[in-house]
Parts: structure tokens; C-alpha cells; sequence
């Protein structure tokens, strides 16, 4: 093996000089960050006998220093010995010995060769990060208003896909302000909204969602502004929130605010039994308990909406103040609930709304509505795309977004697309 140490300013020029120097059948042995640079070791014409041939080897051969081949060959010669004498060989031995023969490759676990992995596998990141910062860097030279346009948009939240993709739908714009508002208008169309209002259709409509997003008072003011449409006699409320101590007390105390009649249910038959005698009303708001994403028994509760013989419509809760990656989660784990559309609660206290935006769109889920504060009913709204983009907006202004420049070189690189700061 020839091994060779190589110096540059950059991982690009260490490479050519490798390529140069060795050919492309080198191997980079090891990497690191030096003064002025980087520094390569690499080498060529290396050992291949490194990818050995593994052959199962019986004990009684083990400990003879025979080479692998003669241990291989001894063991099998044994083998056939033993079933002409036992007369008992089977298909199926047949078949394994001749299986046995065939030799397969085995990545060798030499600490070496273990060692050379990790530091191909470093070098790699290393080479990502400056090929992404190369990237970013030469598109603020070829095209600054897409990079400009990349940086505001992924200031709302956005994920670096979506955010690509607007940012080049609306390459030929003439001016940077111009491709900001065509961008917008892109997103606005693409927000998936639900066309019906609930509280008009009527019907038997489940809120399911994870603890703590504000169900509870999520019904309470859908409650109450239905009651202000169409009177507190056609509206029913039942809770099959059995966990949360309290729960059921609490949407008691709101029925009696509205008086409207409210019953618990614990099994999918106590529900049945409610719907029942609850069928004679417009709209039926059923309240469910919050589960944790990795809750044993969350799909034993979500069974509770889809067992019985009514048409329950659930609407998935979702709080705003949510990371990316848990709503996304979050949306997966409630699919079995089989929802219509989403609620986002708690815009209020969120910072930016573009992680919402971005979860709602690639599973597809339309938006019913949006809450934004604690008031009932006053701080419920039917769901506008319009809406929710403007206050995105108001958001990233008021916060004075602006991401970090390598979290951009590494989102435009194709690394971002689960990463959210």
C-alpha cells in the first residue's frame, strides 16, 4: 500500500490533488482541519484481501492452522463422510451442504477498516457543508433576488422544499418585491382549506388531537357560536375524556353555561347509547381525551370514533406554538382517526405560522378553522388561506425573522428538509 499526505486550502483542491497525484482508485484513509487548510491521507494499491470470504468452519477444524480454503474443504469432506455412513441424508441436507459451498462476502470488522468509514463518513459532511455554502454563495451571485426571495420565505417557517419551490415558480418576476407577492399568492392558493362550514352542515363532529392543544375549549366556543346562530335546543355535547381528572366537570360547567345537555361516555357503547339519544339534534360536539403521540392506547381511543354505526366527522386539533417535525408527527399518528380537516389553536402565542403551513400541505389536510386567544366564542374563525398567510406575515415582521445564513446554505443544499429552527 502506498500512502501519501496531501495539504490545501480546501477540501476541493485536496481532492484534485489526490486525483492528480494517485488516480481515481484512491482511498481517502483520514481527514482534518489543519492550520491554512485541510490535510488528506491517501492511498493506493491497497489490501483487497480486506473484504475476506467468511466459511462457516466446524470446531473440531477451529484451532488447525489450515488455511480457510483446506478448513472449508475439510469440513465439507467430513460432512458427506458422516451421511454416506449414517445413510440418513435428506434433501434438505443436501441442500444446505450444497449452500455451504457457496462462498458469500462479508464486510470485514477490521478497526481499521472501521476507523476508515467514519472518517470517509465525516469527510462526506464536510464536503456537503461546503458544497451547500458554495451553492448558496453562487446563487447570490447568479440569481440575488431568488436568493433574497429563499431568505424571507424560509423567515416565515416554511420548509426549505416548499420554500425552493416558490422561490423558482416565480423566477421571471421583475422585481424582488413583486416575486415576494406572487410567492404569497402561490402559498395562499396551495393552503388546503375545508369548503364547509360545520356549524351550518351540522351533524356529529369529534375533536381528537394531542394533550394540551386546547380541545375542551375548542368545543366550548364552537358551542357557543353555533348557539348563536341556531338556538342552544339543537346543540348536544359529550365527553369520552375519561383521563384528565377534571375533564368531564369542565365541559359539564360549559354545557350548563349554554344549557345545553352534555353526557360522558367511556366505551364505544355508552356512545353509541348517547348518539342515540342525542339524534334528534343539529349538531352533536364530542369531546375526546389528549393523547401523547406514543400513548399505548391512543388507537384504542381513535377506535372509539370509527367502531360504531353513526357518522362521526373528526376534526384533528393542532396547536400553532407546535415544532415542525411533532406536527407532522402528529398528523400521522391521528390519521387513524380518519380526519376531515384540522383546527389550529393558539396562533396567538405561535411565532411564526410556517411549519403549520408547510405540515397541513404535504399531508393534504384542508384547515376548518383557527383560534387565536382564550375568549368564547369571539376568538374562533372560519379558516382563510388569505387570513392565515397575512398574519404569517405580520409575524415574521414583528419578530424580525431573519434565519441564520448557514441554516439557508445548508436548506438551499437539499440538507434542510427536516430541519426547523
Amino acid at each position: 500500500m502506498k500512502i501519501r499526505r496531501f495539504f490545501a486550502a480546501d477540501m476541493r483542491q485536496a481532492l484534485r490533488q489526490v486525483r492528480e497525484a494517485l488516480g481515481a482508485d484512491a482511498v481517502i484513509l483520514s481527514n482534518k482541519s489543519v492550520q491554512g487548510g485541510v490535510e488528506l491521507v491517501a492511498a493506493i494499491d491497497y489490501d483487497e484481501s480486506a473484504f475476506t470470504l467468511s466459511q462457516p468452519i466446524s470446531p473440531q477444524t477451529q484451532s488447525q492452522p489450515a488455511s480457510k480454503t483446506q478448513r472449508h474443504a475439510t469440513t465439507s469432506a467430513a460432512s458427506r463422510d458422516l451421511n454416506r455412513e449414517s445413510g440418513r441424508t435428506t434433501t434438505a441436507e443436501r441442500s444446505t451442504s450444497k449452500d455451504e459451498t457457496k462462498p458469500h462476502v462479508e464486510w470485514s470488522q477490521d478497526p481499521v477498516l472501521r476507523e476508515m468509514r467514519s472518517e470517509m463518513q465525516a469527510m462526506r459532511r464536510m464536503m456537503e457543508n461546503e458544497l451547500s455554502e458554495l451553492t448558496w454563495r453562487d446563487l447570490g451571485q447568479r440569481r440575488p433576488q431568488t436568493q433574497d426571495l429563499m431568505r424571507r420565505l424560509i423567515g416565515l417557517g416554511l420548509d426549505a422544499a416548499h420554500c425552493r419551490e416558490l422561490a423558482f415558480r416565480v423566477g421571471d418576476a421583475e422585481t424582488p418585491e413583486q416575486a415576494w407577492r406572487q410567492s404569497l399568492f402561490h402559498l395562499n392558493s396551495e393552503l388546503p382549506i375545508y369548503k364547509d362550514d360545520l356549524l351550518d352542515r351540522g351533524g356529529i363532529v369529534a375533536l381528537v388531537g394531542p394533550t394540551g392543544v386546547g380541545k375542551t375549549t375548542t368545543i366550548a366556543k364552537l358551542a357557543a357560536k353555533f348557539c348563536l346562530r341556531h338556538g342552544n335546543r339543537q346543540l348536544a355535547l359529550i365527553s369520552t375524556d375519561s383521563y384528565r381528572i377534571g375533564a368531564q366537570e369542565q365541559l359539564h360547567n360549559y354545557g350548563r353555561i349554554l344549557d345545553v345537555p352534555v353526557r360522558s361516555a367511556a366505551s364505544a357503547d355508552e356512545l353509541s347509547d348517547a348518539l342515540h339519544v342525542f339524534a334528534d339534534k343539529r349538531l352533536v360536539l364530542i369531546d375526546t381525551a389528549g393523547m401523547g403521540l406514543r400513548d399505548l392506547k391512543l388507537s384504542e381511543r381513535l377506535s372509539l370514533m370509527t367502531s360504531g354505526n353513526h357518522p362521526i366527522k373528526t376534526l384533528l386539533t393542532l396547536s400553532a406554538t407546535t415544532q415542525r417535525s411533532a406536527l407532522s408527527h402528529a398528523i400521522h399518528s391521528f390519521a387513524a382517526a380518519q380526519p376531515v380537516a384540522a383546527i389550529i389553536t393558539k396562533v396567538d402565542e405561535a411565532a411564526e405560522l410556517g411549519g403549520v403551513f408547510s405540515g397541513l400541505m404535504d399531508a393534504g389536510l384542508p384547515l376548518a378553522y383557527m383560534a387565536d386567544g382564550q375568549r368564547v366564542p369571539e376568538d374562533i374563525h372560519v379558516a382563510s388561506a388569505k387570513r392565515m398567510v397575512s398574519q404569517a406575515v405580520e409575524m415574521c415582521d414583528a419578530n424580525a425573522c431573519r434565519p441564520d445564513e448557514d441554516y439557508l446554505a445548508m436548506a438551499f443544499g437539499g440538507m434542510g428538509e427536516h430541519a426547523h429552527v
